[in-house]
């Protein structure tokens, strides 16, 4: 066995896990209001909808927080460098066994094009989904203030386009936490904290 590192903290672990799991429950709720399957009852989706949202956007709030007082929000930003080499290797190098080119460290746990798609999800679609969200549930009280042509049929359609692309995340995040030297061995890490080092 060779060197491990102790990549992901306690928090980072609950943190992933719990954002995991109520981003499933919205997206499976929200197909349900949106009538895309008939698995929840109406009303039993719209208030797992909205409990689930809420609890996202605490834990959202509470993760930020926790990034800039530890100083982890330095994991998340973009950088070009390499990212050619990260593109060939997802692209091509990954199916023909090439070794990965980025040599994860503590101080350094992201590659570029993670950096680059949770600064995506994190400034585009999470506060895309929180504004519209938040615009639909208190749209009586807020619609006056709106232009008259954005109205709440917009509103929801962007909500779902929202909803579309955390779903493509989501399932394009699963994939390539399987493509590790063995398909768990980065899901064990999220599990366990460590990681050997490549």
């Amino acid at each position: 066995m060779g060197e491990r590192l102790y990549l992901f903290t306690r928090f980072e672990r609950f943190w992933h896990w719990s954002q995991a799991t109520l981003i499933i429950t919205l997206l499976f709720s929200g197909f349900a209001v949106h009538g895309s399957h008939a698995l929840l009852e109406f009303r039993t989706a719209v208030g797992i909808h909205e409990v689930s949202a809420w609890l996202l956007m605490l834990l959202w709030v509470f993760g930020i927080f926790w990034h800039f007082t530890t100083g982890q929000w330095r994991q998340y930003i973009p950088t070009l460098n390499n990212i050619d080499r990260m593109l060939r290797y997802y692209v091509h190098g990954i199916f023909m066994g090439a070794p990965h080119p980025y040599k994860i460290t503590v101080e350094r746990k992201h590659n570029p094009l993670q950096r680059l798609s949770y600064l995506f999800v994190k400034v585009m679609i999470g506060p895309l989904l929180w504004l519209t969200g938040l615009l639909y549930l208190f749209w009586e009280q807020v619609q006056e203030l709106i232009s008259p042509w954005f109205g709440l049929q917009q509103v929801a359609l962007l909500h779902t386009a929202g909803a579309f692309m955390m779903l493509i995340f989501l399932i394009a995040h699963v994939y390539l936490a399987t493509t590790g030297r063995t398909p768990l061995e980065h899901i064990r890490a999220m599990l366990s904290g460590w990681e050997e080092k490549q």
